[in-house]
């Protein structure tokens, strides 16, 4: 009996640490300023936000694949696009939290001069690090805009690969690559890359985070509470102190 009690009050204790936790799975470039706001909204709430940061692609593939999350915030529109046509999210919470612009970044040591995105030529850049340009949001935007400049056809032999936009941004940060063409908010959070060149918003893609609640989600209705959280006063003002662009 004593085993039976001791088994059912383990139980009831997992069972309630579930159900104060909410799972998102979110855009590796969100990482800072969504542990930010989650850690807020946990101290205001007692909720306890669990996040799975990585490649909106590679997160957009493991939730179509049955993964548990509550929430998905993406860095583009398409990955989104591709789960409501799958049936995997709520259609009705879908919304764009945030956007973003593209920067070139060098290493701090580096005495190279980008003026232009045609500087990327220079025989001194090697290797361009870009988060993978055919999955990756931050890839996309990034040749989006190298063949908006006809610049696509001629950089591309000199492109590494990379995972994500952190792993881009960590290339050169480590010089194992001349430049990369990163968002402007992982570029200020790091003190071994400097901006040599913004991208006006003007000329570069749009940028948006679109956000929603998951169709299997057990906690839809805290999931869809703390999204309503993310596009409030205090936390878009955390995302401006970030960098994102809100409105």
């Amino acid at each position: 009996m004593k085993r039976l009690l001791s088994a059912l009050l383990v139980a009831c204790c997992a069972a309630a640490s579930v159900a104060g936790e909410i799972r998102v799975s979110a855009a590796a470039s969100l990482t800072d300023v969504l542990e930010k706001t989650g850690k807020e909204y946990g101290r205001k709430t007692g909720e306890h936000i669990i996040f799975n940061f990585g490649a909106s692609s590679t997160l957009a593939r493991q939730i179509e694949e049955g993964a548990p999350a509550d929430l998905f915030i993406s860095a583009d529109e398409l990955k989104m696009d591709g789960l409501q046509r799958h049936g995997s999210i709520v259609p009705a919470s879908r919304r764009s939290i945030a956007g973003n612009t593209l920067v070139v970044v060098l290493s701090v040591r580096s005495r190279m001069r980008i003026r232009t995105a045609n500087d990327l030529l220079d025989a001194k850049i090697r290797h361009l690090a870009l988060a993978e340009t055919t999955a990756v949001p931050a890839g996309i935007y990034a040749r989006s805009y190298l063949q908006r400049l006809h610049l696509w056809d001629r950089l591309s032999p000199k492109v590494v690969p990379t995972e994500n936009v952190r792993a881009a941004l960590a290339a050169v940060a480590s010089e194992n690559a001349d430049a990369a063409i990163v968002y402007r908010t992982d570029a200020l959070i790091s003190h071994d890359v400097r901006i040599a060149l913004e991208v006006p918003k003007a000329d570069g893609p749009q940028i948006s985070y679109p956000a929603a609640v998951l169709a299997e989600s057990h906690r839809k209705e805290a999931a869809q509470q703390f999204l309503d959280y993310l596009r409030s006063p205090e936390a878009l003002e955390i995302f401006r102190q970030y960098g994102f662009l809100v409105n």
